[in-house]
């Protein structure tokens, strides 16, 4: 603000978070029935975008099944004793950018 005494004026400062983009893509995992499949990937900035993982068109969600975890740049998700029904395409999505395995 700018205040002359018998004038005033003000102005608002807009800071956006640059866009983080994935610069270590997925890559395939097999696995065998009942071991862990591990999937990572890097983004090229730590981010408070929202980041999401999904097994096919199905959101996953950390809990005793999946496991996520972001440690930094770092993103992982790990699918606990996989069955055959895991099979598929597993893919991460962070702002506009995807990286499916």
């Amino acid at each position: 603000a700018c205040d002359t005494g018998d004038q005033q004026t003000t102005a608002t400062v807009h800071v956006k978070e640059p866009e983080a983009t994935i610069v270590e893509m997925l890559k395939d995992v097999t696995s065998y029935e009942g071991e862990d499949a591990v999937f990572e990937c890097r983004l090229s900035r730590e981010t408070t975008q929202d980041t999401q993982w999904f097994l096919g068109d199905v959101p996953l969600q950390s809990n005793e099944m999946n496991e996520i975890r972001v440690q930094g740049t770092h993103h992982s998700l790990i699918l606990r004793k996989v069955t055959l029904e895991d099979c598929g395409s597993i893919s991460f999505k962070v702002g506009q950018h995807t990286s499916a395995a």
